[in-house]
């Protein structure tokens, strides 16, 4: 829905009309131009961002959580009321272009966080409640079922409860269960982080979700932040989720990470640890440089107001992934002299032990970034006052903290990035979203210093944002795909008082002549593809699973020949309401080829836990269901994207058909014509041998 409405077509009228002629002209007049119009009119004109409302949401609540809870493949959500216990499902109505509230219950103590998810593997999303009694230190975790009929079952199943540090989902022993890793509450002191084991077993009278476990982790454990930025990551490029972990130093406000291996059966190792510079906040993963691996990016702050959540002199820091790179050549074995030095394109998902992240800020150290927040977004020239960062959301309770967003808005195969910036003081401050797209370091650029020498950068976006500038209340953003139209569009939570409403959903309608590519794994529900609703004749598609840990590393060749790479997470982090989508979306550039290389992994602890696949087609949706213990392989369905140019080749198809057809009709009549001429020449012939 990028494209403007379309005009008009201006005919050229003879002089002469017919009956019919004069008919058809006065229609045109006395209906409106879309009675005649042979395509529907497009539901957003402009080439900017654009403001879509609320789109059906109650102004009294946030959304927490993304997911698809009918399994229709449009992206639903999950509303918290300003009561912080009840919880409103809204359903996305594809007709409509609008979200429905389905269902809504009331949870007996304060929601902290909701993670949705198929606990039971039934191909159903279930709602993971992790909630805080009044002056308890600790979290209960609640799980409601999600019911093959629709909707959840009210009796949740209780959890041992963990401290307020956030548990997170992965799945630990390759089974495609969701586990949890966290810190149990416990009278004790002990601090050592276990396993919430996924124990369901659905013909059980009592059944019980989770056991906990020691984890087979080798290597000292730490403890574990609150808040903190978690996330389930590949970071040593086989494909294969890992741990990354922010931890607290003893008897320190220092934090420090923990970088964990998965080793598949033999368990995590320890495989790399170090400090996180003073005044960090939150830590996010992206190909930042687009060379296959995720890189960290983070933002740290000399201070942050307790009561506002502003950050002064905040920074974005880039931590590059260094690892084996792209091999030039498909040619090439990627060995010289008995080592490996390079991954060709057909071994992407080949694990590099030495890989490493220097977060040390020397002048040698081209592997780490640091930008200013303020060269990025430049003192505004009605500002008295430098742009600060938002880092914290401080009207929930407890306060969320507020990352910097990284998606491929332009889809040019390099994340951008949307930040909340506060400027003025006190009552005046204002709090606004602001959009930079992703550029290549060059002099002037910002973070590039005077020789312009570095990777990538920012450019703040300046035209077509006019609904982003209009928001001054801004407390949170989320980028998500509306309607499935292949573009990521923009969600900004406010905090109400403009008098505007709580939530504005902005509409990317920017055109870019690039492709994209979404995908989702599965967790393995119902391998044929299709689950059957029990004593019942019904079957559903197991799409809303929001699986934790599914990676994605693909080669793509541009317009020019070159070829690059590019790595993707699906839902890395989902503690302190992150709102992450439960599908991977990625830019691929301007490219007139079909997706070169393809692997998918998952956290299946078999030989094989990843798949590849070549020629997967731009523009589409790509659905993987990784095989059960015991069960067939790999299951792929590709999904097309009905494109806006569709009905114009269809158009053209049918007019050259018809233009090509007359052209046929005339010369067929003129070679019967011919036949005929010939046929009476040769019968008024006079033989005159015969005479």
């Amino acid at each position: 829905m990028r494209d403007a409405r379309p005009g008009g077509v201006r005919r050229r009228w003879k002089r002469s009309l017919s009956p019919l002629h004069v008919l058809l002209a006065l229609a045109s007049v006395t209906q409106p131009a879309h009675g005649i119009w042979p395509f529907p009119p497009k539901r957003y004109s402009g080439n900017s961002l654009l403001g879509a409302g609320s789109l059906g949401l109650d102004n009294d609540d946030r959304v927490v959580a993304f997911g698809d809870f009918n399994g229709d493949q449009f992206l639903d959500l999950l509303g918290l009321a300003s009561d912080q216990q009840t919880l409103s499902v809204y359903l996305w109505n594809h007709d409509d272009y609008v979200y429905r509230k389905s269902a809504a219950f009331r949870h007996p103590q304060k929601v902290v966080n909701v993670v949705p998810g198929d606990y039971t593997q039934d191909g159903k999303v279930d709602l993971l409640v992790m909630s805080q009694a009044q002056r308890s230190n600790r979290l209960a975790i609640d799980l409601y079922v999600a019911s093959p009929e629709g909707g959840f079952n009210m009796n949740p199943i209780s959890a041992p409860p963990s401290t307020m540090a956030q548990p997170i989902p992965m799945d630990f022993n390759g089974d495609l269960k969701i586990d949890l890793i966290g810190i149990p509450a416990r009278s004790s002191s002990s601090s050592t982080f276990k396993i919430w084991s996924n124990i369901w077993n659905s013909s059980s009278s009592n059944p019980r979700i989770f056991n906990v476990t020691d984890p087979n982790f080798e290597g000292a454990q730490c403890t574990l932040s609150n808040p903190h930025s978690n996330a389930a990551v590949d970071l040593n490029g086989d494909c294969l989720a890992d741990l990354f972990l922010v931890c607290n130093e003893q008897n320190s406000r220092s934090k420090y990470y923990q970088m964990w291996v998965n080793n598949k059966a033999d368990g995590f190792a320890l495989a790399q640890l170090g400090r996180l510079p003073d005044g960090v906040q939150t830590v996010s993963f992206a190909d930042i440089d687009r060379d296959g691996t995720l890189d960290m990016l983070f933002t740290t702050c000399s201070s942050v107001s307790s009561s506002t959540g502003i950050g002064s002199d905040c920074a974005i820091n880039i931590a590059y992934n260094q690892q084996l790179p792209l091999c030039a050549s498909t040619t090439s074995s990627g060995v010289e002299n008995g080592k490996r030095v390079c991954r060709p394109p057909q071994e992407l998902c080949t694990a590099d032990p030495d890989f490493q992240f220097d977060l040390s800020p020397s002048a040698g150290n081209n592997a780490f970034a640091t930008i200013p927040i303020s060269s990025i977004f430049p003192q505004t020239s009605g500002s008295s006052s430098p742009s600060s960062l938002l880092v914290l959301d401080t009207s929930f309770n407890p306060p969320l903290p507020v990352p910097i967003k990284l998606g491929d808005v332009n889809q040019d195969g390099f994340p951008d990035i949307v930040a909340i910036l506060a400027t003025g003081t006190g009552p005046q401050m204002s709090r606004i979203p602001s959009l930079a797209f992703s550029v290549p370091c060059g002099k002037g650029v910002a973070g590039c210093g005077s020789n312009g020498n570095g990777r990538r950068s920012w450019s703040v976006v300046k035209k077509g944002t006019e609904p982003l500038k209009g928001i001054q209340d801004a407390r949170s953003v989320a980028l998500l795909d509306l309607d499935e139209d292949g573009t990521l569009d923009i969600m900004v939570q406010r905090t109400g008082s403009q008098g505007q409403g709580n939530i504005l959903f902005v509409q990317n309608n920017f055109y870019y002549d690039a492709f994209f590519l979404k995908a989702i794994v599965l967790n393995g529900a119902c391998g044929s593809g299709l689950c059957s609703t029990p004593n019942s004749s019904e079957r559903y598609h197991p799409f809303g699973v929001s699986y934790s840990g599914a990676t994605y590393k693909y080669t793509v060749l541009d317009t020019a020949g070159g070829r690059s790479a590019a790595q993707v997470g699906q839902l890395p982090q989902t503690s302190y309401h992150s709102l992450m989508t439960p599908y991977a979306y990625f830019g691929l550039g301007r490219t007139n080829n079909y997706i070169e290389n393809l692997f998918v992994g998952s956290t299946k602890h078999t030989k094989q836990h990843f798949i590849d696949m070549e020629g997967v087609i731009p523009n589409s949706k790509l659905v993987i269901i990784p095989p059960l213990e015991g069960e067939d392989g790999w299951k792929r369905e590709l999904y097309l994207r009905p494109g806006e140019w569709i009905p114009w080749v269809t158009l053209t198809v049918v007019a050259a058909t018809i233009v090509l057809a007359i052209i046929v009709f005339v010369l067929h009549l003129n070679e019967k014509r011919e036949d005929e001429l010939e046929r009476r020449r040769a019968s008024h012939h006079i033989n005159f041998d015969a005479l």
